[in-house]
């Protein structure tokens, strides 16, 4: 932009809100207008757990077979239109439960008289799911399809002798109530019926629950004024738009527990207004009465309750009326009806500590247990580090390819239980959960060993930790080299082992250890394979010699023989061709004709799922194919010279073919192409290069 150029804010002004859409969200009509709107449209009276599971399911879904398992994941958890600032990783099948028990309530299944209670370790992302519904009821309350409407009472003309208070016109629902609460619940059916007979919406409108003390009191005062004329009643009702609002405390709500001795349940249900009682001259009038707490604030919407189970047992009392019968008790008053979504979170010391109190039966009985696990899928939890350290948010310091991935290995490794069969690694069941294939092992095996857990993702180190040190190898690089590598994140995991305030027990920190360890070799396979790889040049040479290769196994495996493109003639399978590539992944030759039948019978599997076979889907052999074509051209380039003396021109210039590769195919920059090719060289110099893994 032009510095000299003039900024208009009424040009900004104009771009930036609809007004259209404003004035929709500001509607304000009589009773009979908004019967209209209800005829019209029905869904417009839903409860709080039908709006909110019609806002979830609005976002769209897709499904998905995990482990001949089918999941939903419903895309409004990506948080897409916010840039997935809250967006909740590889936890779709915890969400999915989540989402049934919103279907199940509002159809009036039962669970809408449970509180959900989403129970799992630190940093399991319990508060970001709660945040993201409210955030989510509150963007939905905005669009027409989530619209929702409450209720003044007005006296305009001043006939109704200070009703209201000294001077007060206009008197608010305290509790943005639906309107279609004033009817009498013995008109209600006859209403019922009418606004459902001949509706194309196979919704139905149900009118539930009573007027709060205040909006009882003024309806039966001004029935007992106009001699029970509901009409010149309800003439004194203005219905209006309801956008709800955590900011402004309007159907949303959150609580938290405190010291004891500075919160009381009044923080829940509302306290009296002392100065208000020299004015209506009770204290047990509901007008001197402040219907504030945190559950009449949240009617119509959602309340959350942060560490649910840290709190009083004085406030849980609370929570069983509110949940089972849909009421609580303000001081002085009757039992007040309320219609909200109540969602709490725990970790898991406190609810061992409600499952051990029998006293809390009764609460135990109201609450639907949803687990929120830590991730145990390498690719959701690298999306957790990535959406906080990537190139947009970070400048000025270079992150090397890996970085995050290394960082989330380590963490997966933590929260994983050791395989019972021993001859396999955590390494190995960690890649199995990801997705990539290992000899002997198909779904049905992957599904028995998550079966075989009694707490995987239910311990380990917490996103957190990880973020934390991370951060800390972003401020070394910025101060040094400016710029970050897993080795750099590596140490400041192990080094942050020793003072973690989670971890108390030594044995434990040791076998942490020994994981860094375990993620620090596997990352220098990572990088070694990579620069293989670009030493190797492109797929094209590893399809080529893939089909090659399957081509004379087919041959080998049927005793067939093999058509020579060159000569034409038909050539018994290259025996030597197919062991320069197996012994790479220490297949030895007795072994060799099973492993050849495993590749025949895995492609023969997925011709027969209408699936074409691809060399990457066999890490082993991809494995294999690369080391194989490294071989076969290691020898045109001299990678030792990096770290032994200086290149002549035609290795140098080959070294930059390389180190362009690097950059161009795997992601790296200028610094982290240099580092990583020193680095490999240092190993290849020393000889210490593994064919296999």
């Amino acid at each position: 932009m032009d510095n000299n150029s003039k900024i208009s804010l009424k040009e900004i002004l104009d771009d930036w809100g609809d007004k259209s859409a404003f004035k929709e969200r500001n509607w304000v009509g009589t009773f009979d207008d908004y019967i209209q709107l209800v005829k019209e449209n029905p869904r417009i009276t839903r409860n709080a757990f039908q709006r909110m599971y019609d806002m979830v399911t609005s976002y769209g879904s897709e499904e998905y077979v995990d482990c001949k398992k089918k999941i939903i994941r419903y895309k409004f958890f990506d948080d897409a239109e916010n840039g997935g600032q809250d967006g909740v990783f590889g936890l779709d099948i915890s969400l999915m439960k989540l989402v049934n028990v919103l279907k199940s309530a509002a159809l009036g299944y039962g669970t809408e008289k449970r509180v959900i209670l989403l129970h799992g370790p630190v940093g399991s992302a319990k508060s970001t799911i709660c945040r993201r519904l409210k955030k989510g009821i509150e963007a939905y309350s905005k669009k027409p399809e989530g619209a929702l409407y409450t209720f003044d009472w007005v006296d305009t003309d001043g006939v109704l002798d200070g009703l209201f208070g000294k001077d007060v016109k206009v008197f608010p629902s305290p509790m943005h109530e639906e309107p279609l609460l004033l009817i009498p619940k013995e008109l209600r059916p006859k209403f019922e019926q009418s606004f459902n007979k001949g509706s194309q919406d196979e919704f139905r409108v149900k009118i539930e629950g009573d007027l709060s003390p205040p909006s009882r009191f003024i309806f039966k005062t001004l029935m007992e004024k106009y001699s029970g004329d509901i009409d010149k009643v309800l003439a004194h009702v203005r219905v209006k738009r309801l956008v709800l609002s955590e900011a402004d405390r309007v159907g949303i709500g959150t609580f938290q527990p405190k010291d004891e001795k500075n919160q009381d349940s009044t923080e829940l249900t509302g306290d009296i207004n002392y100065r208000k009682i020299a004015e209506y001259g009770s204290e047990s009038d509901p007008r001197a009465f402040n219907f504030d707490g945190e559950f009449n604030v949240a009617n119509r919407g959602v309340i959350e309750f942060v560490e649910v189970l840290k709190l009083d047992v004085a406030f849980l009392y609370d929570l069983l009326g509110a949940s089972q019968e849909h009421m609580v008790k303000p001081k002085k008053f009757a039992q007040t009806y309320i219609d909200e979504v109540i969602i709490g979170h725990t970790n898991e010391p406190e609810y061992r500590r409600l499952q051990n109190n029998e006293f809390m039966e009764a609460l135990r009985d109201r609450t639907v247990k949803i687990d929120i696990p830590y991730i145990t899928k390498l690719e959701e939890e690298i999306k957790i580090y990535d959406k906080d350290f990537n190139k947009k948010k970070i400048r000025g310091v270079s992150i090397a390819p890996h970085t995050t991935k290394v960082a989330a290995m380590w963490s997966i490794l933590t929260r994983l239980e050791k395989p019972k069969k021993a001859n396999l690694t955590r390494l190995q069941k960690m890649k199995l959960y990801n997705g990539k294939t290992l000899p002997n092992y198909t779904e049905d095996n992957i599904k028995e060993l998550r079966k075989e857990t009694q707490r995987e993702g239910l311990d380990g180190v917490s996103p957190r930790y990880i973020q934390d040190k991370i951060s800390n190898a972003l401020i070394q690089a910025q101060q040094n080299s400016g710029s970050v590598n897993p080795f750099m994140v590596l140490n400041e995991l192990e080094s942050g082992l020793k003072h973690h305030s989670l971890l108390s027990n030594d044995e434990l920190k040791s076998e942490y250890r020994e994981l860094i360890d375990v993620v620090r070799k596997e990352y220098e396979e990572i990088i070694k394979s990579e620069v293989q790889r670009a030493i190797s040049a492109d797929d094209s040479s590893l399809s080529r010699l893939c089909s090659n290769y399957i081509d004379n196994v087919k041959a080998y495996t049927q005793k067939e023989k093999v058509r020579n493109p060159f000569t034409g003639q038909d050539d018994e399978p290259n025996e030597r061709l197919m062991r320069s590539i197996e012994s790479k992944i220490d297949i030895p030759e007795s072994r060799k004709d099973d492993f050849r039948r495993e590749i025949m019978n895995y492609i023969g599997a997925l011709s027969l799922e209408g699936k074409s076979f691809d060399y990457r889907m066999n890490e082993r052999l991809h494995k294999a194919l690369e080391l194989k074509l490294f071989e076969d051209q290691k020898d045109s380039i001299k990678l030792t010279s990096l770290v032994t003396s200086e290149a002549d021109k035609a290795t140098q210039e080959k070294i930059d073919i390389v180190k362009a590769r690097l950059i161009k195919d795997f992601g790296y920059d200028e610094i982290s192409a240099t580092d990583v090719l020193q680095y490999v060289a240092s190993i290849f110099a020393r000889g210490d290069v593994k064919e296999s893994q």
